[in-house]
């Protein structure tokens, strides 16, 4: 099974969530601190990072972008006591794949911790017959799950690459923030799509796109968004 750090320091929740996740068959390195987290990453080498954003000593968001600065592809669930909108955005916008609120339900936990491992694992989008396409200076590898833009790759997140195979899927159609939801995410409850609009950013950033007249990703206001081959 695979593999999970929890970085929490609250101690009862900390033992509560790890005896559920090992009664699940996975293994577990849980730490209080995100001093000892990181050290983790480099030692225990896990699958998915379950993250507190409230620590004390390094706070969360910082230890989330040190993860990414070590590694673009690791899962990384956000754990937040309070179910505040600004919380919650700014640590997507630092990194995180996906988020749970606490106090956190074991099967709610399992459902994210299975649902960014499939998008780790390049589970396939069903776009039929896997390839390289090219739109202009963007280059979209489905077989080899690779993003390059001018000839110089792009490292991704899992859940950046999934948003951006699926809108690349079909240029020009538009999505609405639940049809990428439950593409991408594989979640239903409408109140997350505030995991889309997060994702685009950090997506747009990294591709090097303007934020006020992106090339490829474009907001349709009042709905979602859509890929432009241009």
């Amino acid at each position: 099974m695979p593999r999970v750090l929890l970085i929490e320091d609250d101690r009862a929740v900390r033992e509560g969530v790890a005896l559920a996740l090992r009664r699940q068959g996975h293994e577990v390195a849980a730490v209080e601190t995100g001093e000892d987290g990181l050290g983790r990453v480099r030692s225990f080498r896990p699958d998915v990072v379950v993250l507190d954003l409230m620590l004390p000593g390094m706070p969360g968001l910082d230890v989330c972008g040190e993860i990414r600065a070590l590694d673009q592809t690791l899962p990384i669930i956000m754990a937040t006591a309070r179910g505040d909108d600004e919380d919650i955005v700014v640590g997507l916008e630092a990194g995180a794949d996906d988020y749970v609120v606490k106090p956190v339900q074991a099967r709610v936990l399992q459902a994210r911790i299975r649902a960014v491992l499939r998008r780790a694992a390049g589970a396939p989008v069903e776009t039929g017959i896997p390839k390289i396409d090219t739109y202009g200076d963007l280059a979209v590898d489905r077989a080899g799950l690779s993003v390059a833009r001018g000839g110089v790759p792009i490292a991704l997140a899992p859940s950046e690459l999934r948003l951006l195979l699926t809108l690349s899927a079909s240029p020009g159609q538009v999505f609405s923030r639940q049809q990428l939801l439950e593409a991408v995410w594989e979640h239903s409850y409408h109140g997350d799509a505030r995991l889309v609009d997060a994702c685009v950013k950090r997506l747009r950033a990294k591709m090097g796109e303007p934020p006020r007249e992106p090339r490829y990703i474009q907001t349709v206001r009042g709905f979602g968004y859509r890929f432009t081959a241009r």
